[in-house]
C-alpha cells in the first residue's frame, strides 16, 4: 500500500460517518482527546488473561472490536495491587513487568483508530478467594450476603497506600501507550464503589457518614492520577446513577456525586445503575427494558459539562441513535452487541443494521465466568474470533443436514461458507426449530431475530432449503447417496406413560407451539426452564385474584426452579413468574396420576389435586435416535449434533453445528 494510500485508510479510521446513524457515528471529544464515534464498548470480563498478563487471545479479541469500527474500548478489570484476586483470568497492572502486554494490547487498538482504556479497580470484599487469600478487607465490616466471614475494615494508612498505587497503575498504562483509565465506583463493587454507598461504608471517621465523606477516597484516587498523568490523560468514573435499593444511593445522590467529579478534573462519567448484589439490577437480563440506566444518564446530564455516557442492554444500533439524538446520553456503552458481532459498528454505520449478528441479552457470555470459564456467546459460537477461526474446505463436497433449528441452520452455513455444496431439509414448514417454541413465552421474544438472521445467511451462502420434507433412513439412501450426513433434527419431550391417563394432559412444546390449548386450573410437572417460563407464559400479568385468571401450579422434584439458568436471567424469571401468583411446590415427586386427580409427594406425605383441568409435562427431554440407528445399520456414516445427540441450550446447539462443519 502506498504512503498516501495508507493516509486515506487512516483518516477514514480516524472518523466514521453514517447516513443510517448520523449521532451515533460522529466523533466526541473526551478531556482533549477525540473519539471517532460514541459507540463505545464497556468492561466485559473474559478470563483471557494469564496470571494477570495479556495474552494474545486478549489482544485478538479486542483487535478484532477495534477492527470491527468501535470508538474507544474499556477493558475488563485491571487489578492495581497484587493481594487480592477479582477473577482468575482478569488482568493487572500492579508492578512494570505488565507494560509490555499492554503496549502490545493499545498498539493493536490503535492501528484501527479506536482508543483504550484499562478499568482500574480493587475487588476488596468481592474479591475471588483463592486459597491462601488473607481475609478480604471492606469499608467497614459488612460484606456481602453471600460472604463466610465479615470483612476487615481497611485503616487509614492502607486507603493513603491504595490511592497512591491506583496513581502507579495509572502512569504504568500510561507509559503502555493507552488514552486514559476508567475508575470503577459503580454497583456497590470492589473498593471505591463500596466506599461510596451507604450500604457497606458504616464508617464514621473522615471516611465515612456523609455523601462528602464516603466519596473522599474516590476523590483522592482521582487527584492522584491527575496529578502523576497530566491534563491530556482520559479519567473517566463508573457510577450506579441509582442503586435501585432501599438505603443504597439515590439518583439525587449521584448528580451531587457527579457535580463533584467533574469539578477533580474528571473527563467522562460512565452512568450505570444497581448492584450487583440485587441480581438484575446492573446488568440487565433478557427481555428487559433496553437502555436501563438511560432515565439517571439523562437526568445526570442536565447538571455536568462533560460527557455522559449510558449503558445496559443497549443491542441494537437504532436504540443508541435514539438515546444520543433524543439527549439520554454523549455516549453509549455496547457490550454485549460487540461482544456477540465484533462487526457490529461497520455494519451499522453501513446501514446494514440486518447483517448484525443479534445479541439477544441472555447473559450466557458471563455466567462461566466466575467459575474460571473464558467468554463465550450463545449466538456467536466462535466469539474470540468472530466465527472466523475455519480454514476452507480441502475437498469439495455434498453435505446433507437434517433439521433446521440452531444446530442445523449453523453447520448449514459454515459447511457452505467452507465450499461445500449443502442441502437442508426440514421436516416443518419453516425454520427455527425447537427456537421457535423457545421464542414465545414472556422475554424470549429476541430468539426470533436469531432465526431470522441464520436463515437469512443460509440463502446468502448458497444452501439449497427444503421444507415440509421429513426424511427417512432409506430417503437419504436413495435421493442423498454419497452425501456426507449431518443430523440435527433436534428432541423430543419426555412424557411417561403413567401420566398420559389424565383427562387433558399435553407437553409444554404443544402448548408453547399452539397445537393444544390448556385450560384454568393448570399443573405443570418440572420447574426447570420450560417449566417456569411455561408458568411465566400462562398466569396472568395482574395478580389481582380475578376469576378469569388462570391458576397455575408447578411441580419440582430439585430444591431449586430453573437450575441451569444463571444470574439475572433466572433472577427475573422467578421474580416474574412469583409475582404472577404461579403456585410453586419444590422437592415434590408426582406419584399417581389417574383421569380427575393428581397426586404428590412432599415432606414424606401424599397430597392430591383433584381440581385441576390441565397437566402440562415439561420434563426435559430426550433425543430422538431412530433415524440416527437406521443410517447407523444401514453404514451410512453421519454426524450427530445438537439436542438429536445430547439436550442442551442454545448456546449448546449452535456451538455444536460449528464445530462439526469446521470439521467436515
Amino acid at each position: 500500500m502506498s504512503a498516501t494510500a495508507a493516509e486515506r485508510l487512516k483518516r477514514k479510521e480516524a472518523c466514521m460517518e453514517s447516513s443510517a446513524y448520523p449521532m451515533l457515528f460522529s466523533p466526541i471529544k473526551v478531556g482533549t482527546t477525540e473519539v471517532k464515534n460514541r459507540v463505545f464498548m464497556p468492561p466485559v470480563s473474559t478470563n483471557l488473561a494469564d496470571h494477570g498478563y495479556v495474552t494474545e487471545d486478549l489482544v485478538d479479541h479486542y483487535r478484532a472490536r477495534a477492527k470491527g469500527g468501535v470508538g474507544l474500548i474499556i477493558t475488563e478489570v485491571v487489578t492495581v495491587e497484587p493481594t487480592y484476586t477479582y477473577l482468575p483470568g482478569d488482568m493487572c497492572c500492579y508492578d512494570d513487568s505488565f507494560i509490555p502486554g499492554w503496549e502490545k494490547l493499545a498498539a493493536a487498538v490503535h492501528e484501527y483508530g479506536c482508543k483504550i482504556m484499562p478499568q482500574l479497580f480493587h475487588p476488596a470484599y468481592m474479591a475471588f478467594n483463592i486459597p491462601g487469600t488473607p481475609r478480604l478487607i471492606a469499608p467497614s465490616f459488612v460484606g456481602p450476603s453471600y460472604a463466610r466471614e465479615a470483612p476487615r475494615p481497611i485503616t487509614v494508612d492502607e486507603i493513603h497506600e491504595l490511592t497512591h498505587q491506583f496513581g502507579d497503575a495509572a502512569v504504568r498504562m500510561q507509559k503502555a501507550g493507552v488514552d486514559g483509565v476508567e475508575v470503577h465506583a459503580a454497583h456497590a463493587h470492589g473498593m471505591l464503589g463500596g466506599f461510596l454507598t451507604p450500604l457497606y461504608n458504616k464508617r464514621t471517621d473522615e471516611y465515612g457518614g456523609s455523601l462528602d465523606a464516603r466519596m473522599r477516597f474516590l476523590l483522592e484516587v482521582i487527584a492522584e492520577i491527575r496529578e502523576r498523568c497530566g491534563k491530556d490523560f482520559i479519567i473517566d468514573v463508573r457510577i450506579s446513577g441509582d442503586e435501585y435499593t432501599d438505603g443504597g444511593l439515590t439518583l439525587n445522590d449521584m448528580i451531587y456525586v457527579s457535580r463533584r467529579l467533574e469539578k477533580a478534573g474528571v473527563d467522562m462519567i460512565h452512568v450505570s445503575g444497581g448492584t450487583t448484589i440485587k441480581r438484575g439490577s446492573a446488568i440487565p437480563a433478557a427481555g428487559t427494558q433496553q437502555a436501563s440506566h438511560a432515565a439517571c444518564s439523562r437526568e445526570i446530564k442536565k447538571h455536568v459539562n462533560i460527557p455522559v455516557a449510558t449503558v445496559g442492554r443497549i443491542n441494537e444500533a437504532w436504540i443508541a441513535e435514539e438515546l444520543i439524538e433524543d439527549g439520554a446520553a454523549d455516549i453509549c456503552m455496547m457490550g454485549r452487541a460487540n461482544l456477540c458481532d465484533a462487526e457490529f459498528c461497520n455494519k451499522a454505520a453501513a446501514g446494514n443494521a440486518d447483517e448484525i449478528r443479534p445479541c439477544i441479552g441472555c447473559l450466557r457470555c458471563l455466567n462461566g465466568i466466575m467459575f474460571g470459564k473464558r467468554i463465550s456467546c450463545t449466538v456467536n459460537p466462535d466469539v474470540e474470533r468472530d466465527e472466523a477461526g475455519y480454514e476452507p474446505a480441502a475437498e469439495a463436497k455434498n453435505v446433507l443436514v437434517v433439521g433446521a433449528g440452531p444446530a442445523g441452520m449453523e453447520a448449514a452455513y459454515i459447511a457452505a461458507k467452507r465450499g461445500h455444496n449443502v442441502v437442508l431439509v426440514d421436516k416443518q414448514d419453516e425454520p427455527g426449530g425447537e427456537m421457535r417454541i423457545a421464542a414465545v413465552p414472556p422475554a424470549k421474544q429476541e430468539l426470533t431475530r436469531v432465526i431470522k438472521y441464520q436463515y437469512r445467511r443460509l440463502t446468502e451462502a448458497g444452501v439449497t432449503c427444503v421444507f415440509g420434507t421429513e426424511l427417512s433412513a432409506e430417503d437419504i439412501q436413495r435421493d442423498y447417496a454419497g452425501y456426507e450426513v449431518v443430523l440435527a433434527y433436534g428432541a423430543e419431550p419426555i412424557a411417561p406413560a403413567f401420566m398420559q391417563g389424565f383427562k387433558q394432559v399435553m407437553t409444554a412444546d404443544d402448548l408453547l407451539g399452539g397445537k393444544a390449548f390448556p385450560g384454568k386450573k393448570i399443573v405443570i410437572v418440572g420447574g426447570g426452564t420450560v417449566g417456569c417460563e411455561t408458568a411465566d407464559y400462562l398466569a396472568p400479568l395482574v395478580n389481582d385474584l380475578s376469576p378469569a385468571n388462570r391458576d397455575v401450579t408447578v411441580i419440582e422434584m430439585t430444591k431449586t426452579l430453573a437450575a441451569n439458568e444463571g444470574g439475572a436471567g433466572r433472577a427475573v424469571l422467578i421474580t416474574r413468574m412469583l409475582s404472577k401468583g404461579v403456585h410453586v411446590l419444590t422437592e415434590a415427586k408426582v406419584t399417581e396420576i389417574t383421569e380427575d386427580t393428581i397426586s404428590y409427594e412432599k415432606d414424606g406425605q401424599i397430597h392430591t389435586i383433584a381440581d385441576a383441568d390441565t397437566l402440562v409435562l415439561a420434563m426435559g427431554y430426550r433425543p430422538n435416535t431412530k433415524l440416527a440407528d437406521d443410517l447407523a445399520a444401514a453404514g451410512v456414516v453421519t454426524h450427530v449434533l445438537g439436542d438429536a445427540q445430547k439436550c442442551g441450550n442454545i448456546r449448546d446447539a449452535i456451538g455444536d453445528g460449528y464445530k462439526v462443519a469446521c470439521e467436515l
